[in-house]
């Protein structure tokens, strides 16, 4: 009853451009407490004394006004966030305002780097109305004129301030030299794609073949479903949970999803295909081939690492995108060394047979295709310092491609002419050794039955 006689007697509430004032008279607030009536929902109004009647009614008052604030919130917003155009192009844009100011407003774009895209014009001058209207929507047009290669961001300021809070409005502007440049790169990014999701399967059926493993390291593969469990974890993580995502974009607001759908398609069948794999090693003869004791304590490691910082995260003691982040950390790490276990046992058989030398071919390519999109990004956008500045990713690129030659130079040069016995066991016969490994060096002695040398 009070909030009802107050709302309808004793407050004047209107509207300015600074938004809701509220007028009332203290005489007044005091008769309406005293003419409250007693009751269980006003204990003791009337027993209180005059301040304390006083702060009830403010405290009323407070309630009454937060829905009408709440809802004569006005905003603006630009229709676009990210502006992707050429030297010397222009691409049009809105900024949109929701309701009208009783005072006159100047909205200026503060570009991150001037040099790279200038706004026609710089300045809007937004007029102030006398009858504000809150529904109104009224757009301003914005013409981005790029000047040279390279990425800026931009934001808005609005004067006079307190008004409107433009902290969440930006812009992302890419300026490039050519957009052939960007089709070719954009091509070569699905090629070596397809070319590192296809290198799987050359392991698979070679396996398939021989009816064996041998000759391909189990640490390796150990290493690599531990790495791309990693990695899927860390893309599903990012690309399908909301709150995880949320955490992303409070840490970094004006950033993309790191992660696209394409990265969780590949994370995810690299580690089923590397599934497959392993069942092979099951089922098909392997000798005495198992995980060396460095690999299980690598292993080991890695996943007291996982056990830790999860338990962090089930405890609240870090953010789950933390957690993810660590899963990256791991994949990275063992980006850098899964490879030596499968070298260093080809040194010691001084053979390469049951290692697919297509697997390292279509490597090698995605490797390099990726490099060589970076480095025309890099030169279609000017952004040589995050070319070398992304030290991670072309670091492991290029190591990448250092064991891919590396394996290359072993198969095709230091055991090309070596001798191969068949292994106990292995139902890979010789006429599928001398087929793989044909060429004219490769037998000098008729009489000589190619082996699979034994680890030394």
């Amino acid at each position: 009853m009070l909030l009802k006689y107050l709302r309808e007697n004793y407050i004047s509430v209107f509207r300015s451009g600074r938004g809701i004032n509220l007028h009332f008279r203290t005489e007044q607030i005091n008769k309406a407490t005293k003419m409250a009536p007693k009751s269980p929902s006003f204990p003791g109004i009337a027993e209180s004394s005059s301040s304390h009647r006083i702060s009830y009614c403010m405290f009323a008052i407070l309630l009454l006004a937060l829905p009408v604030a709440q809802c004569q919130s006005e905003r603006m917003y630009v229709n676009i966030t990210d502006i992707n155009l050429l030297v010397d192009q222009t691409f049009l844009f809105q900024l949109i305002q929701v309701g009208e100011y009783n005072t006159s407003l100047k909205v200026a774009a503060q570009i991150q780097h001037p040099d790279i895209v200038q706004f026609i014009p710089p300045v809007i001058d937004i007029p102030g109305s006398q009858e504000p209207n809150s529904n109104a929507t009224l757009t301003y047009d914005i013409c981005a004129y790029g000047k040279s290669p390279g990425h800026s961001d931009v934001t808005f300021n609005v004067t006079p301030t307190g008004i409107v809070d433009l902290q969440s409005v930006f812009l992302r502007v890419t300026v490039m030299h050519s957009q052939h440049i960007y089709i070719i790169s954009y091509i070569m990014g699905w090629i070596y794609f397809v070319a590192w999701s296809i290198s799987f399967y050359l392991q698979i059926y070679i396996n398939f073949k021989r009816k064996s493993v041998v000759g391909l390291n189990f640490d390796f593969l150990a290493l690599n479903i531990m790495g791309f469990t990693m990695y899927s974890l860390f893309n599903c993580g990012l690309y399908f949970s909301e709150v995880i995502q949320a955490e992303y974009f409070s840490r970094h607001p004006r950033s993309h999803n790191p992660v696209q759908l394409n990265d969780v398609f590949f994370s995810l069948h690299a580690a089923f295909a590397t599934l497959v794999t392993i069942t092979q090693c099951f089922i098909y003869e392997r000798e005495d081939q198992r995980v060396s004791n460095v690999g299980r304590s690598i292993l080991g490691g890695f996943v007291g690492v996982i056990i830790i910082t999860a338990s962090l995260g089930a405890a609240n003691k870090i953010a789950w995108l933390d957690f993810l982040y660590y899963c990256s950390y791991i994949k990275l790490c063992i980006t850098l060394i899964k490879y030596v276990p499968q070298a260093y046992m080809n040194y010691k058989r001084k053979s390469t047979v049951g290692w697919s030398i297509g697997n390292i071919f279509l490597d090698f390519t995605g490797g390099f295709l990726s490099i060589l999109q970076m480095t025309l990004n890099a030169y279609n956008y000017n952004d040589w310092i995050s070319f070398f500045g992304d030290a991670t990713k072309f670091g492991l690129g290029a190591f990448s491609l250092a064991f891919d030659i590396f394996f290359m130079l072993q198969h095709y040069v230091f055991y090309r002419q070596a001798n191969y016995i068949l292994l106990p066991g292995t139902s890979y016969n010789s006429d599928e050794l001398q087929e793989e490994h044909q060429n004219v060096d490769d037998i000098e002695d008729p009489t000589n039955q190619p082996y699979q040398a034994l680890p030394t």
